[in-house]
């Protein structure tokens, strides 16, 4: 059995006339613009998105259109109304019919904006970015730094390419004072949807040298208000206040107050008033260098005349002090030296009459010891003479002794009692051992000599 069936453009025809009895006229719809193209013909193609407040997720998406002749009336008085360019990133609030093509598809035909609630919601996301920094306790931070009254070392947040950035190093490299300003631009994208990261890519990279320069400045040359959208952007203006070196806006939007310059440490207009800034800054830093020189040279001046004069009056009163001085050390001297008179005779009338006294007891301590040692002599001298003639006497007696001693040991009173000595060849002979058969011996008496030949020996 056949299956029952429609054509695509069957039911595409009836899903359109389903929309159009359901949405015969027009009605509003809050929507946010994700992109948006003009083509030759003045027609104007949008993808409008919805995103999910908690999340950001896009949760609905549909193609518009503006015709040119609608196009024509709407851009123009949506933008000088609200003071910015129909661009994507912003919420409109669009009056437009639902419309369904078999071959295209669902879209919505735009036949005007409310420029108001456009402005509204710009405003709405400012005061919730300044209310959020004032609750996470940041928006003055950077406020409180201190920023040198003669900053010289300046690095620069801004597009190379722009108007105002050229101004800017113009004026500083050009000043009339002569100053010598160091400064180093650092590129970032000052518009647009990467704005946002770029400028805080380029406040990282200055934050790798934060002991070197003195503050940042990021400047640009002015636009429309969508243009400078991204200085309202939270994460921007967390980073620029919480950066650790004064920042310096010149963003160029004279009407409006961005949420950076309510952040950055000073606000200026354009990018030639912070030049200006600088300068002056720099300019009194230095008239105040000079009053400074001026009014220390005056201290010296006068303090040097002062000096002078009372170095005048000194002068003055000096010979008189001086012979004053001179009389009364005159005085004192001779006060000294008649003390030192008198002094010095009392001195040695004592000492004549210590030594006087240190004579008489020396003679009578020398006689007393010669008493002494003549008393000592005497007994040393009887005694020597005892122990003399004791010795004498010993010493006789012991002469006497070894006389009769060596009388008695004498070979010739031992041989006048019958003893002999036999020698050969001049030496004793104590036994038989001592001489061989053949030898001539030679045997003393007292009274002669006896000359024999061995002839046969016989030991025992």
């Amino acid at each position: 059995m056949p299956i029952e069936h429609i054509s695509l453009s069957t039911l595409n025809n009836q899903i359109k006339q389903q929309l159009n009895q359901s949405f015969p006229g027009t009605l509003w719809v809050v929507a946010e613009i994700s992109e948006i193209r003009t083509v030759r013909s003045g027609h104007c193609y949008l993808e409008l998105i919805e995103k999910d407040t908690d999340s950001d997720q896009i949760i609905a998406k549909a193609r518009a259109t503006i015709w040119s002749f609608s196009y024509r009336m709407i851009k123009p008085y949506f933008e000088t109304t609200t003071g910015q360019a129909l661009t994507s990133g912003i919420k409109i609030l669009l009056k437009a019919s639902v419309e369904f093509q078999e071959v295209y598809g669902y879209s919505l035909n735009i036949k005007d904006i409310d420029p108001t609630f456009t402005l509204g919601d710009i405003a709405r996301k400012k005061r919730e970015t300044i209310k959020s920094l004032e609750a996470d306790g940041v928006i003055d931070m950077n406020k409180e730094l201190y920023l040198t009254p003669a900053p010289q070392k300046i690095a620069i947040i801004s597009s190379p390419t722009a108007a105002g950035y050229e101004d800017f190093i113009n004026q500083l490299d050009n000043n009339t004072f002569g100053f010598k300003i160091y400064h180093h631009l650092f590129p970032a994208i000052m518009q647009g949807e990467e704005a946002e990261p770029s400028i805080i890519s380029a406040l990282d990279r200055i934050y790798e040298y934060e002991d070197f320069f003195d503050a940042v400045v990021i400047i640009r040359g002015g636009g429309s208000t969508a243009d400078l959208m991204c200085f309202d952007n939270y994460q921007l203006a967390l980073n620029v206040a919480q950066f650790p070196l004064p920042v310096l806006s010149g963003i160029g939007h004279e009407r409006d107050e961005s949420v950076v310059d309510m952040v950055a440490h000073t606000r200026l207009k354009t990018p030639t008033a912070v030049a200006e800034f600088i300068l002056t800054r720099l300019e009194s830093f230095y008239a105040e260098i000079e009053g400074l020189e001026s009014a220390f040279t005056d201290i010296i001046r006068r303090k040097l005349t002062d000096l002078h004069h009372e170095l005048e009056l000194k002068v003055q009163k000096l010979p008189p002090l001086v012979q004053h001085h001179i009389q009364k050390r005159k005085h004192t001297v001779t006060n000294l030296a008649q003390r030192f008179l008198l002094g010095s005779k009392s001195y040695f009338d004592q000492q004549h009459h210590i030594l006087r006294h240190y004579n008489e007891t020396s003679k009578y301590l020398a006689l007393k010891q010669i008493r002494a040692e003549h008393k000592n002599l005497s007994f040393i001298t009887t005694k020597l003479k005892l122990e003399t003639k004791g010795l004498l006497k010993n010493n006789t007696q012991r002469l006497t002794l070894l006389e009769k001693t060596t009388q008695l040991s004498d070979p010739i009173h031992v041989l006048r009692k019958g003893y002999s000595i036999t020698s050969v060849n001049g030496k004793a002979i104590k036994s038989v051992r001592d001489i061989n058969p053949g030898e001539e011996l030679t045997t003393r008496l007292s009274e002669g000599i006896i000359i024999s030949r061995v002839e046969r020996i016989e030991q025992r």
